[in-house]
């Protein structure tokens, strides 16, 4: 079985992400965990966000119609309480986060989610995690 996907996009996600990259450029997520808008993955032109060094890339995600793959970063914290389990990036109707750059659209990010299956994590609990050191 080849590496199991950390993170996928919903269609509708990817709809929007293709439309936020013609207006922003390439593309980053980091989901910070904690209260309020960082228990929500923000979206932001790569590079806004500074990366640190305990921050885990999850993925590149690969989204058709998107040059250049957007990287998906979670906190160290964060990772730990969600490296058993399965993202799927998708959208929603409403306001988030102040700093996403969706918000102006009216829709905002959320994270739904299930745990590996044993096969998966079986492959993914010694696999290599890069990070931003």
């Amino acid at each position: 079985m080849e590496t199991p996907s950390r993170v996928e996009v919903t269609e509708e996600a990817a709809v929007l992400l293709r439309k936020l990259r013609g207006s922003h450029g390439p593309l980053m997520f980091h989901q910070s965990g904690g209260c309020c808008d960082g228990s929500s993955p923000m979206c932001y032109p790569a590079g806004e966000f500074k990366v640190g060094g305990q921050d885990v890339l999850l993925q590149e995600l690969i989204v058709a119609g998107i040059s250049e793959p957007i990287g998906f970063w979670m906190s160290a914290s964060q990772f730990e309480y969600w490296k058993h389990t399965h993202l799927t990036v998708d959208v929603v109707n409403g306001r988030g986060g102040g700093f996403s750059i969706e918000s102006p659209e009216g829709k905002r990010f959320l994270i739904r989610s299930r745990l590996f299956t044993d096969q998966e994590w079986a492959i993914l609990e010694n696999a290599p995690i890069a990070t931003g050191a």
